[in-house]
C-alpha cells in the first residue's frame, strides 16, 4: 500500500470508523494482534472501543492460487476488490479462508474492517500468500545424516481450555471435537518411520490424545504434558537417562476419536461414560526404564467389620537393571452392583526399589473405602458384603491381581 510492503493499519477510538484516526500503522504480512494480556493494537489505541481497519494491494510475481486466510474475534468484514468476501460477528476466533485466483501483473486491493466486540478480548490475524504442500522429503533430506530424531510436538494450551475464543478444525470454543494428533505431524511421524529413523515422540497436550497411529511409527513415545519453564530440562533428564520416568496416567487415552461420543451432541441417549473397553493407554498406566513384578499380596484379614480396617501387603521386585519407582493401586468392585462401576480406585502407594531387590507396598482400607453409589437409596454409603480388591500397576485387567474380602455391616 502506497509503495509500502505489507498492510496499512487505521485505528479509531469508538467501533464505527469514525473521525480523526488516532493512531497509522505499517504492519508487515502476516498480521497478528490481540488485546490478551493489555495489550493495545497500535500505540494510542484503546482496549476497548475501537475499531481498525488494514489495507493492501497485492501484485503477484506469478499466476498462481492465493489464500487470504483472516481470523478474528469480534466483527470483521473482507473485501477483495470491493467485493465483500466474509463477514464475521462471534465473540470467539473464526476464521476465513478466501482462494482466489491471481494473475501476474495485475492488482488485487485487500480490505478487512474490524471492530471491537464488548466484554471480549480482541484479536485479528492476517495472512496472504501461497499455500504450498508440505514437502516432508525437503525436511527429511536435513535429516540425513541422523540415526534417531526427538520429535516434540502435540497441541497447545492456546487451543484447548475453558471458554476459549477460537473455531479450527479439531478445536472449537476451547473444546476438542476430535482427539487425534494433527494430520500435518501424524504425516511426518510416518514419513520419519518410513525413511529409517528412530523416532522419540514427546507429546505436549493437557488432555488424551489418540496415538494409535504413533505406536506404530515411533519406538517410543514420552508424555509431557504442558511442562512448564524447566521443562525442557526435565524432559531431557528423562531421555538422556538421568532420571528414570515413574509417571502414571490420570485419565485414559483412547485409541481414537470413534471411541468416544460426539463431542458437539451431548445427549446421553444410549451412552455412557463410565465404561471403556479396549483403551489404548488405561487409567494408572505408565512404563520406566527399569521392569517390576508384583507378586501376591498378604491380607492382614478376609473379612472385617465398620470400624475395623485391612491391609494389603504387596511385594514389589525390580527386576531390571536401573534403580526405579513403581506405584501400586487398589481398586474396588461390588460384583453384585451389575451397574456399578467396573472398578473405583481407592488407594496407591509409590515406592521407590533399587535394582533387584524387593520393596513391600504396605496399604490399608478402612470401611469408608468400600463407599460406593447405591442407586436404590440414591446415597454414597458402605453395605455389608463381598468385595473384589483388585491392585497391580495400572487399571487394566492385565496388570491387576484379585483377593476377595467380606466386609461385615449389621
Amino acid at each position: 500500500m502506497d509503495g509500502k510492503m505489507g498492510f496499512k493499519g487505521t485505528f479509531w477510538n469508538n467501533r464505527k470508523m469514525e473521525g480523526k484516526p488516532v493512531a497509522i500503522t505499517q504492519e508487515k504480512n502476516p498480521v497478528q494482534v490481540t488485546t490478551y494480556g493489555q495489550h493495545s493494537f497500535a500505540p494510542n489505541v484503546k482496549l476497548v472501543d475501537f475499531s481498525a481497519k488494514y489495507e493492501t494491494v497485492f501484485r503477484p510475481k506469478q499466476t498462481d492460487k492465493v489464500l487470504l486466510d483472516v481470523a478474528g474475534c469480534g466483527h470483521y468484514e473482507v473485501y477483495l476488490n470491493g467485493e465483500k468476501k466474509a463477514e464475521h460477528s462471534i465473540w470467539r476466533t473464526t476464521e476465513s479462508r478466501i482462494e482466489f485466483q491471481a494473475e501476474k501483473g495485475k492488482e488485487y486491493k485487500i480490505e478487512i474492517r474490524y471492530a471491537e466486540m464488548p466484554n471480549y478480548n480482541a484479536d485479528m490475524k492476517i495472512n496472504i500468500g501461497h499455500e504450498n504442500p508440505i514437502d516432508y522429503q525437503a525436511s527429511l533430506k536435513q535429516l540425513k545424516d541422523c540415526e534417531s530424531v526427538v520429535f516434540v510436538g502435540g497441541i497447545s494450551p492456546q487451543l484447548e481450555g475453558e471458554e476459549m475464543p477460537i473455531e479450527i478444525s479439531g478445536f472449537k470454543g476451547g473444546d476438542r471435537t476430535n482427539i487425534e494428533l494433527p494430520k500435518v505431524q501424524r504425516n511426518f511421524l510416518k514419513a520419519l518411520k518410513e525413511a529409517g529413523k528412530k523416532v522419540v515422540f514427546v507429546n505436549c497436550s493437557g488432555s488424551a490424545i489418540a496415538l494409535t497411529p504413533e505406536t506404530e511409527s515411533c519406538d517410543a513415545i514420552l508424555q509431557a504434558w504442558y511442562p512448564g519453564q524447566e521443562g525442557g530440562e526435565a524432559v531431557a533428564r528423562v531421555l538422556f537417562g538421568e532420571y528414570n520416568p515413574a509417571g502414571k496416567l490420570p485419565i485414559t487415552f483412547y485409541k481414537n476419536s470413534e471411541q468416544l461420543p460426539d463431542f458437539k451432541d451431548y445427549s446421553m441417549k444410549g451412552r455412557t461414560y463410565r465404561y471403556m473397553n479396549d483403551a489404548l493407554f488405561p487409567f494408572g498406566y505408565g512404563l520406566s526404564y527399569t521392569n517390576f513384578v508384583i507378586s501376591d499380596a498378604q491380607l492382614s484379614a478376609t473379612s472385617f467389620g465398620k470400624d475395623g480396617k485391612i491391609t494389603l501387603t504387596i511385594p514389589v521386585n525390580n527386576v531390571g537393571k536401573k534403580d526405579g519407582t513403581e506405584t501400586i493401586q487398589v481398586y474396588v468392585k461390588d460384583p453384585t452392583d451389575a451397574d456399578g462401576p467396573l472398578k473405583s480406585l481407592k488407594a496407591y502407594q509409590r515406592v521407590a526399589v533399587k535394582a533387584g531387590q524387593t520393596v513391600n507396598a504396605i496399604i490399608t482400607l478402612d470401611s469408608k473405602s468400600f463407599e460406593l453409589f447405591d442407586a436404590t437409596t440414591n446415597t454414597v454409603r458402605t453395605k455389608g458384603g463381598k468385595y473384589e480388591v483388585y491392585y497391580g500397576n495400572s487399571s487394566a485387567d492385565k496388570d491387576l491381581k484379585k483377593v476377595n474380602v467380606k466386609l461385615k455391616i449389621n
